[in-house]
This record gives C-alpha cells, structure tokens and sequence, in this order.
C-alpha cells in the first residue's frame, strides 16, 4: 500500500474528498482569530495574503499535472480552482463563464466565507473581499499564465445586503500584462518537500475518469472519477493543507517573535485538527470506538500522505480496554518541513486529543516514549467527558463547521460562447 487512502472504497473516496477540501479551507477560521488577537486585523489581513499567495501557485501546479490538466487559457485557471482549498465545492459556490482562450468571468452564488466574516463588520469584509482577494486570485491564476489578470465586476460590501451573486469577477489573458514579482518567501515553500515530494502515478484501471484532460464542467462530481485518480486528488489535497500551513508559519514568523509564532500554530492546528476529525468522522458514518479513532486517525489530512508523513496507527487491548497507539518519526519530511506534525512535542499533545475527542469526548492523549527518531502517544478513555478545546469551539465559528453537500446531478461541459 502506498497510500492510507487504498483502505477506502471509490464511493467512500468520493465522499471523503469534497470534505478535505472544505477542511482545508477551514483552516484560516482556526488560525485567524489567533492571529487577529495577536497582530490586528492589518496584521491578520497580511498573514493571510502573504500564506495563500506562498502555497497556491505550488499546489496549483502539483494538481495540474498530476491530473494532466494541460493548457495556459482561462478554463485551464477555472479547472485548477475547483480543486483548491481556497474554492471548496458549494460551500464557495464558483460559476464559472468561458468566453474565448484569453476572457472568462466568475461569479459566487454562495460564498461561505463571507457568510462567516459578514458578521464581524464591514471593515473585514473588505479586508477579505479586497485586499486579500486581490493578490490571492491573481497569485492563483498565475500559476497558469503569468499574463493572466482578476479583476472585480462588484463584490462586497453588499449593496443591497442580499445581492446575488455575492461577487463577479473577469478573468483576462494579454501579454501586455506585466507578471508581478513573486513575494519575496515564495522559494521558502516553493523548495519545501511538501512542494517536491513524489506520490504514486494513478492507476489508470477500473470505471471513471482518470484524468481531467476533458473539459471544464460546470461542477466536479467526484464520484465521476475513478478510485485511482480519487487517491490520488485526496493526497494532493492534503498537501494543500500542508503548504498552507508553511505559508502561515512563514508570514508569522514574519510578524512575531518566534513564541508567539509557534503559539498561534499550535492553536491552529488544535482547532482544525478537531472540526476535520468530527466531519471525517460524519462523513463516513463511523463509531465511536477505539477501531473509529484509529480509521480517522489514519485519514486525517495531517498524518498525510503516506510518502510526506511517516506515522503507525494500531489498536491494542490492555485488560479487556482497547486503546489506540500513535508513533510518529520525527525525521519524516513534514516534520523537517515545521509542518503540523513539527507542532506535536511530548508536552503540546493538544491537536491529538481534538482529534480523538471528536470522536468521543472521553478520549485522553498520553505520552508513551520519545526521542530524536521518533514519538509514540497512547489514547484511552478517562472515566468523564473532557470539555471542548476552546481552539475547537472558535473553529466552529464557521457555518462549514455544519455544511451539508448536495447532490447536484450530472455536470454539464462549459464551452466557450
């Protein structure tokens, strides 16, 4: 097995990848608030720039090729957007227009995140909608043309305060564009081995889609494409998750001393690491015992994959109570890289009890032994519930915490007007 995701059927993966995707958006409704508390809303409104435009360009083309999506034209740039963390499916509701090779448009039916942010005043919706969107977008797009431009047709602050769609966009293509500079850190993620790490070919074998050389479709239906490329698009997602955490761990070393800094990671990690473990959990309808645990301990995006995070998961009966082991190296590339796994140390075991408590409250993480090679933890239940990590609680701040997918029946191609 070259994958943990081998252990899933093609109809389980199917359901499982929109749910990364969604988690990795989430990612910021955990890290920011910390951030704001620690820096501002200037400072949060730089952190957030400065980790997307690091970690979208190398995740784009790391997708791009694994599902041979080939081409330099808008529908190339609208295919990579829908499999991003930035553009989780329905929850960020992307309707994509094709008018010729070089001119497109976009608009959001729903955005989620602005669902989340609305709330929290005018001043961070344009902090989100403008300066953020701005670079982020184009940093996106460029990855696939470096000629490439975003530009708002309207967008929030809504006027009125129901206008639908929430936000357009024009998407345009002319070498008279000139490429801006890359942030100065790109390279810091850029050579990171969450960037170079090499992942199985898919197996082009069985019924779906291997690829998505075809064209654009309106929505992707993951159930479309074949169990290969499903593990394939999973793992990819998961490293998604991972530059988007170096991205942030850059930007706030950035702004703050280095305490401050892992600080603000560690809760990070803590609030996702919870919510992604409770929905994982949902998704595949699974219990809640110790056998549930290691399954969603297996899964998570921050224990993968397999070839960029080097850990065991066991399930093991001591005196008639079953309890989960989990033993990471500490010299896999994703703790070499300071990425989550790099957070967990014998006294900050805090993301692996979010993990188990989401899957029942009485879990309890206890160090069983460590040392340079590696890091072993025992989870069992205590006697009492513990109480919900509060980095949990604000994660659940966000309405993705209990968004719902539905089925929006067979996709229709896009072409150019």
């Amino acid at each position: 097995m070259v994958s943990r995701y081998d252990s899933l059927s093609r109809a389980e993966l199917a359901v499982l990848v929109p749910e990364l995707l969604l988690c990795g958006h989430l990612i910021d409704r955990s890290g920011m608030a910390h951030t704001i508390a620690a820096f501002g809303r200037e400072g949060m409104t730089a952190v957030a720039i400065e980790e997307w435009q690091l970690a979208s360009p190398v995740y784009t083309r790391r997708m791009r090729q694994a599902l041979n999506i080939s081409g330099d034209g808008v529908d190339t740039v609208f295919k990579g957007m829908q499999l991003e963390i930035g553009a989780p499916p329905q929850f960020m509701d992307f309707r994509y227009t094709v008018i010729d090779h070089d001119h497109g448009e976009f608009r959001l039916d729903h955005c989620g995140a602005l669902a989340d942010v609305e709330p929290m005043g005018e001043e961070y919706v344009v902090a989100m909608c403008h300066h953020i969107e701005d670079p982020t977008f184009d940093a996106t797009a460029l990855a696939t043309n470096p000629h490439i431009q975003v530009r708002p047709i309207h967008r929030p602050p809504r006027v009125p305060a129901d206008r639908h769609p929430v936000c357009a966009w024009t998407v345009t293509i002319d070498p008279a564009n000139t490429p801006p500079e890359p942030p100065r850190n790109a390279e810091i993620v850029a050579k990171s081995r969450a960037a170079q790490v090499e992942l199985a070919p898919i197996e082009r074998d069985g019924p779906g889609l291997h690829d998505y050389s075809g064209p654009l479709l309106s929505d992707i239906r993951f159930e479309d494409f074949s169990r290969g490329a499903l593990v394939r698009i999973a793992e990819e997602v998961c490293l998604q998750q991972h530059l988007l955490t170096l991205g942030f761990r850059v930007a706030l070393a950035e702004r703050g001393d280095a305490d401050t800094a892992l600080d603000i990671a560690r809760k990070q990690f803590t609030g996702i690491a919870g919510l992604t473990a409770e929905r994982l959990r949902a998704a595949l309808d699974l219990g809640d015992d110790a056998a549930a645990l290691a399954k969603v301990l297996r899964l998570h995006p921050a224990w993968n994959p397999m070839a960029y995070v080097d850990i065991e998961v066991s399930v093991e009966s001591v005196a008639g109570a079953q309890t989960v082991e989990l033993r990471l190296r500490r010299d896999c590339d994703a703790v070499v890289d300071g990425s989550w796994p790099a957070l967990i140390a014998p006294d900050h075991l805090a993301p692996i009890d979010a993990m188990a408590r989401a899957v029942d409250p009485r879990f309890h993480t206890t160090l069983r032994e460590v040392d340079e090679r590696s890091l072993c933890v025992e989870i069992a239940l205590a006697p009492e519930p513990f109480r919900e990590a509060p980095e949990v609680a604000i994660t659940r701040f966000s309405t993705g915490a209990n968004f719902t997918f539905a089925d929006r029946g067979t996709p229709l191609p896009l072409t150019v007007l």
